[in-house]
């Protein structure tokens, strides 16, 4: 728990529901506030602070404290503003969608090992900024099969009980492309397209260095309908994520 929202809560006299209807989320959202690593986004950190009548740095003494790479910021920065996100995702869970656990065995086998930990968390932060706001983005996920058959089984099964329970949630859908599928476009390498709240899109793509952001989109839109014309529909993937034969 964060102990310093949790004490100035009460001596505040407030609880996650006051404040929930203060600042105008949902209680469950404001409740999370009180889990360390979980902060309000940026436009009502202040106005809790303002309620709780202390500083923000006071609350969340890591709100200003920036642990992803400096070349990704400003990913961060339109996914948490995002209408809408297509995320196609080949060899790993989608980060959006990764548990705790699965997120910190990705991290701690690539590059950023040396601070799989704090990465850990701004991931799980990203997580709330999207999901976790008044008005969540419709997120549509394509996620081949090979990513959903790596990993020990230890860390696998939560995480595919997770990726199920998120796929049910209306404003998000995850769709499984088969490994019967064949070869595709899409195995040139993941990517995500953003639509702001102005009808404009904008791209993302992963490589082995960095991650580099793209106006030119149509590419992208090209690959995407083709991974979403393989993949199974909705209800399906839920089945096939529930069934998951491949473990038995």
């Amino acid at each position: 728990m964060n102990r310093a929202v949790q004490v100035a809560m009460t001596k505040a006299g407030e609880t996650a529901e006051s404040l929930a209807a203060q600042i105008g989320v949902d209680p469950k959202t404001a409740a999370r506030w009180v889990s360390q690593g979980r902060i309000p986004q940026t436009r009502h950190r202040a106005r809790v602070a303002e309620i709780l009548n202390k500083d923000i740095e006071e609350l969340w003494p890591d709100a200003l404290k920036r642990r992803e790479p400096a070349w990704f910021r400003p990913w961060t920065e339109i996914e948490r503003e995002a209408a809408g996100l297509r995320c196609y995702e080949s060899t790993v869970i989608p980060g959006l969608l990764q548990t705790e656990e699965y997120a910190r065995a990705v991290l701690a086998s690539g590059p950023l090992i040396a601070d799989a930990a704090g990465y850990v968390e701004t991931r799980l932060r990203r997580q709330a900024a999207v999901f976790e706001r008044p008005r969540p983005p419709l997120s549509v996920f394509v996620v081949d099969e090979a990513a959903l058959r790596r990993g020990a089984p230890a860390v696998l099964v939560p995480q595919l009980d997770h990726l199920a329970e998120m796929a049910a949630r209306p404003n998000v859908m995850v769709h499984v492309l088969p490994l019967n599928a064949g070869f595709h476009p899409g195995q040139a390498g993941p990517f995500v397209i953003a639509t702001t709240s102005d009808g404009e899109d904008v791209g993302y793509l992963d490589d082995q260095a960095t991650g580099r952001i793209t106006n030119d989109v149509a590419p992208l839109w090209a690959v995407w309908d083709t991974v979403r014309s393989l993949a199974l529909p909705r209800d399906q993937s839920i089945d096939f994520l529930e069934a998951r034969s491949w473990l038995t």
